[in-house]
């Protein structure tokens, strides 16, 4: 673990070192982070080059390693501003499955903003206070459920995890909507090839493209999962 990271990650608190002497900058890592995030939000993380950040911002490629390290690092502090956006959202209210339903779909309008948050898996991120902030203020969301610390935690990581594999599903399927109107003609050309072979997965699969014209209804699929994910942890609280 680099100390650089966890200064820069803690760069607004108090307890990091002071700045050093000599002329202000003009330029922060505050700037060099929103810049990428900006970079990511319209291209990925593809467009997140230090040279595309300089241009961005006006400054030297090589000056853009002063203020994130290296682009690892520079990840690590994308995703732990991306996370304080929910770190500072307002508590959670109502009981606990409609505060579970709040926070995942929190999370999925998140990953929705920032779709390059499903392709950042660094374990450094945990170190940064916006992510600290988030899961904290997460973890109250199961308050009044019967759980202990360790089965907090896993019921958390289970929430978010049917969260990340929705948006993931999601960014998978996004060029469906590109057929557009065109979608159906091509399931019944499809339909036509296969005859009568694989006649449930006509039924459903016909069935699914009537509804959401394209080959998968995203909604429909978050509805259930998430109905499904809030009776999977009511049946392990007693006090649900």
């Amino acid at each position: 673990m680099s100390r650089d990271l966890l200064a820069l990650l803690w760069r607004h608190s108090d307890a990091v070192e002071p700045p050093r002497r000599g002329p202000r900058s003009r330029h922060s890592t505050d700037d060099v982070v929103a810049s990428a995030m900006a970079l990511a939000d319209a291209g990925g993380l593809e467009a997140v080059t230090m040279r595309a950040i300089a241009q961005s911002i006006g400054m030297p490629t090589m000056s853009t390693y002063t203020y994130a390290n290296s682009r690892d690092d520079l990840l690590v502090l994308m995703a732990d501003e991306a996370n304080a956006e929910l770190g500072t959202a307002p508590e959670f209210a109502g009981e606990w499955r409609s505060r579970v339903r709040t926070l995942a779909e929190e999370n999925l309008r998140m990953f929705r903003r920032h779709g390059w948050m499903l392709d950042i898996d660094d374990p450094r991120t945990v170190l940064g206070p916006g992510t600290i902030a988030k899961y904290d203020r997460e973890l109250h969301a199961f308050d009044g459920m019967d759980l202990d610390p360790v089965r907090r935690d896993a019921a958390l990581t289970f929430v978010l995890g049917f969260v990340r594999s929705t948006a993931s599903r999601a960014a998978e399927h996004r060029r469906s909507a590109e057929f557009g109107e065109g979608w159906m003609l091509i399931a019944d050309r499809l339909a036509s090839r296969l005859g009568a072979a694989h006649p449930l997965a006509q039924e459903v699969g016909s069935a699914v493209g009537a509804a959401a014209n394209a080959p998968y209804d995203g909604d429909a699929a978050w509805d259930f999962g998430l109905d499904r994910v809030i009776d999977g942890l009511a049946a392990v609280s007693r006090r649900a």
